[in-house]
């Protein structure tokens, strides 16, 4: 049996362990692995209660939950669950209570989660390595003197490590999908509109930001997003999901990143053993040149960066909160969002819309684009130092890591990253496979035939995991 959150709601469901029995062991776990830097915050108690009231529940009543009584975690950062204050990786804000569910955070209690914490990220999710200066740092289970990602990397430490089989993470420029590849995990950014994000539609950011999980399998991740995407009431138009196209597809293969933001050969490498993987299954390989995606790819980066600023910018002008009391590099890029104009916001939204025509003209001759998710293999921890003011050099060192992670999120595209195998460190060598709006069932088809073929085993076991 494949050792994921499905199977330890399986076991659950079956009597194998209780839900408080598998919230106590990944309250152990994050306890004995407190120096990995995981958790922000944990409140054990709300953690035991919700098991418990799902131990209490009828059969019946159990069967409408497909991750009963799972233990997870949401990210300190995003849609809020109520009774978790976020404080985004501030020591501006407090941890005190008056916060309510999300329409997310519903969605994730239905489906039978037990949360029992908010796992680590950078301060406001500004940069791909989650090391807030108030803590922790958030480090790689498989070397801890490497980062786990960011934004949401606590998330992807704890569910690499075991400490939780699967948990909430937010995404506007790679941070699922990034932290995902840095530990061997699977990472979907839903497409635009997918998800929901009330009552409170903020952390759209433009249109570039949305929510869901990272996993320790392919099918968790169709089973989390069955569960909790659709019917998203806005701000943006429905999405519908599309079927997949019978017979064989048309995978584009992108196996550079360009000259000024290169890849390893190594990681490139893996790209093209993937697509010979899926042309064996018959699927017909189509060649991408860089050039046909780099111009896009770089507006989509600009475009993430100034939004970002502005968002921030304005957050911190509409609540009158005191930036003083931020890192150093946060008060930088609220200066640099209080510059930005009008009109040059204007400029910024309508070259996304171009993007997502440019990225569907692409489409047109292609089913999926598959490419590099990284550049290289995780960083060491302290590789984005927030002790300075230079925007361009940390922006730059964020593009340079992920370069076509962005692309996603400016065209409101799905894309999904997951690993294809391991390099002589034992590190993951992940891929990244993106589709037209709605197509998230076509990328989580060939994400099932990749991790079938079993090139990557996760070191460490699931908290509980019945043996």
């Amino acid at each position: 049996m494949q050792a994921d959150a499905t199977a330890l709601a399986e076991a659950i469901t079956l009597g194998r362990l209780t839900s408080r029995q598998a919230m106590t062991a990944s309250i152990s776990a994050a306890e004995a692995m407190a120096d990995l830097g995981a958790l922000a915050y944990e409140d054990r108690d709300k953690g035991l209660a919700a098991a418990e009231r799902i131990d209490g529940l009828t059969p019946a009543e159990r069967g409408t939950m497909p991750f009963v009584g799972v233990p997870t975690l949401a990210k300190d950062l995003g849609g809020p669950f109520a009774g978790f204050p976020v404080t985004a990786g501030s020591r501006l804000m407090a941890r005190r209570g008056g916060l309510v569910d999300s329409d997310l955070a519903e969605r994730f209690r239905a489906a039978g989660f037990c949360l029992f914490g908010l796992t680590t990220s950078p301060e406001f999710g500004l940069s791909l390595a989650s090391e807030p200066v108030i803590g922790p740092v958030a480090r790689n289970p498989l070397a801890p003197e490497l980062s786990a990602g960011g934004s949401s990397g606590g998330a992807a430490a704890a569910v690499a490590a075991g400490i939780v089989s699967i948990a909430h993470a937010t995404d506007a420029g790679g941070s699922i999908r990034v932290p995902a590849a840095c530990c061997g995990l699977v990472g979907l950014k839903p497409s635009r509109g997918l998800m929901p994000a009330g009552p409170q539609f903020g952390n759209h950011l433009g249109g570039i930001a949305t929510e869901l999980a990272v996993c320790r399998s392919v099918r968790d991740t169709a089973a989390i997003l069955a569960a909790v995407s659709g019917d998203a009431r806005g701000p943006y138009p429905p999405v519908a999901l599309q079927a997949v196209p019978q017979g064989g597809l048309r995978i584009g293969v992108l196996t550079e990143t360009g000259e000024d933001l290169p890849t390893t050969s190594e990681r490139c490498g893996v790209i093209e053993e993937a697509a010979r993987h899926l042309e064996s299954l018959g699927h017909t390989l189509v060649p991408v040149p860089f050039s046909a995606i780099g111009a896009i790819a770089e507006t989509s980066r600009r475009a993430f960066v100034d939004i970002v600023c502005i968002n921030l910018a304005d957050t911190f002008t509409r609540f009158n909160l005191d930036a003083a009391k931020t890192e150093v590099l946060t008060q930088a890029v609220i200066e640099r969002g209080l510059s930005i104009s009008a009109r040059s916001l204007w400029q910024i939204l309508n070259s996304m819309v171009l993007v997502s025509r440019d990225l569907w003209r692409l489409f047109d001759g292609i089913d999926c684009l598959l490419s590099p998710m990284l550049s290289s293999a995780p960083l060491p921890v302290g590789s984005f130092p927030s002790g300075h003011r230079d925007t361009d050099l940390h922006f730059h060192r964020m593009a340079a890591f992920a370069p076509l992670a962005a692309l996603a999120n400016a065209s409101g595209f799905p894309a999904l990253t997951l690993p294809f195998g391991a390099d002589p460190q034992g590190l993951p060598l992940p891929v990244q496979l993106m589709a037209p709006m709605g197509a998230e069932p076509l990328l989580l088809q060939l994400a099932a035939t990749l991790e079938q073929d079993g090139r990557w085993q996760h070191r460490f076991p699931i908290a509980g995991w019945p043996q």
